[in-house]
C-alpha cells in the first residue's frame, strides 16, 4: 500500500472522497470494491455509535437525520481513541454551531448534558458519607467546613430547559418542557447516573463548592446571584445523590 495513512483515513470517513490511488490487493489489483465495502461498514457503526450515544438527540431529530448529520460530523471529527465512550465529545459544539440546525437552539446544551451522563457512568468509584455525619455537627461547623464532591458528579448550566426536554424523551407520561432556563446537577447513586433539575442558586453554589470555597462562603456566593437561595434542597440532592464523599473544617 504506497497511499499515506492520512490520506486513506480521510477517504474512510468520507463517502464523497475517490478511493485512494495505490491500494491494492495481494495481487496487485485495484481493491475499489472491498475499499467501498469497509468504508460503508466503518462510517454505518461509528453512526450507530453516535446515535446510541445520543438516543434523546435521536429522537428529537429522527434516525434519518442523525445518519446524514453522523456523515457530516465525522468528516472533521474522526475517533481519537480506541475507546468508543469517548466518541462524540465535540458533537455538542457540532451542533451548536450547524446554521441548519439554529432554530433549535437547545440542541447543544442537551447532547452537553447525554455527554455528562455517560462520563458520570464512567467515573471513577466513590464511596459517600453517612449524612448523619452532618446531624452530628453545629450548623456553624458545617458552614466552615469546605466539602470533596464524587467524580461521578456534574453540574450543566443551560438558558434551555434540557431537563424537561431530557425527562420528556426518556420517561413515559413525562410533562412538556416548560422554556425556562435549567441547570442541572448529575449523580451516579447507584449504577446510573441521574440528572436533577436544580433550584435558582444552586449551581452557583455548587461551582464555589468545586473550586475549594467553604460550605458557607458558597452559600454567600448563592445569595449574591439569588438573595432567596435554599441551601437545604441542593445539600439534600448531594447526600441523596450519594455525590458528597467528604466534609473538611477549614481549620
Amino acid at each position: 500500500m504506497t497511499v499515506s495513512q492520512a490520506h486513506f483515513c480521510d477517504a474512510l470517513l468520507d463517502p464523497a472522497q475517490p478511493v485512494p490511488d495505490g491500494l491494492t490487493d495481494g495481487n496487485g489489483r485495484p481493491t475499489t470494491r472491498r475499499f467501498n465495502v469497509y468504508r460503508n461498514n466503518v462510517v454505518v457503526s461509528l453512526t450507530d455509535a453516535l446515535a446510541t450515544g445520543f438516543p434523546v438527540i435521536t429522537r428529537v431529530l429522527g434516525r434519518e437525520n442523525i445518519n446524514g448529520l453522523a456523515r457530516l460530523y465525522l468528516c472533521d471529527n474522526p475517533p481519537d481513541s480506541p475507546l468508543m465512550i469517548r466518541f462524540g465529545k465535540n458533537f455538542p459544539d457540532f451542533l451548536s454551531n450547524l446554521p441548519q440546525l439554529a432554530h433549535l437552539g437547545y440542541l447543544g446544551d442537551v447532547a452537553r448534558l447525554e455527554l455528562a451522563l455517560r462520563r458520570s457512568y464512567h467515573a471513577a468509584d466513590s464511596e459517600a458519607i453517612d449524612p448523619a455525619t452532618l446531624g452530628k455537627m453545629s450548623p456553624e461547623r458545617l458552614m466552615d467546613c469546605r466539602v470533596t464532591l464524587a467524580p461521578a458528579a456534574n453540574v450543566l448550566r443551560s438558558n434551555w430547559p434540557i431537563h424537561g426536554i431530557w425527562r420528556f424523551n426518556t420517561e413515559q407520561n413525562a410533562p412538556k418542557p416548560v422554556p425556562v432556563a435549567q441547570d442541572v446537577l448529575i449523580t451516579r447513586p447507584g449504577f446510573d447516573p441521574v440528572p436533577y433539575a436544580l433550584p435558582p442558586g444552586a449551581a452557583t453554589w455548587l461551582a464555589a463548592l468545586w473550586q475549594g470555597e467553604t460550605i458557607g462562603a458558597a452559600y454567600d456566593l448563592a445569595l449574591d446571584d439569588h438573595p432567596r437561595f435554599d441551601l437545604s434542597a441542593p445539600l439534600a440532592l448531594l447526600l441523596s445523590g450519594q455525590a458528597l464523599i467528604s466534609l473538611t473544617p477549614k481549620d
